[in-house]
């Protein structure tokens, strides 16, 4: 993380990771218009989240400067590169999980 670009009323800098939801209104804009301000601006990471139509989708800058699609892989946990130790159960962002559910995949979980 870069916290030392941080300042009170700004980010110098791109910031490690932009997460948009998506709407049926902003649908078009965050994948046209923001997505490309991202990518040119060097943001490394940029996740896309359509809760209407349950489909999320994550990108990384390759070594061109361009955004690649991550596919998560099959248990469906998404490890974020650009924030270490940020992991996401895909299928959360979706459901309500436990209390049980969540302290098991953070390890918590007694026993």
């Amino acid at each position: 993380m870069n916290l030392d670009r941080l300042r009170a009323a700004y980010l110098e800098g791109p910031a490690d990771l932009v997460i948009e939801i998506a709407s049926p209104s902003t649908r078009g804009v965050d994948h046209g218009d923001k997505f490309y301000e991202y990518e040119q601006g060097g943001v490394p990471e940029y996740w896309l989240l359509d809760p209407e139509r349950r489909r999320p989708e994550f990108f990384l800058l390759d070594a061109e400067g361009i955004y690649s699609p991550v596919v998560v892989g099959p248990v469906g946990v998404y490890e974020s590169p650009a924030l270490s130790g940020l992991r996401l159960r895909v299928e959360w962002l979706w459901t309500r999980p436990s209390v049980f559910e969540i302290a098991s995949e953070l390890g918590l979980g007694g026993g």
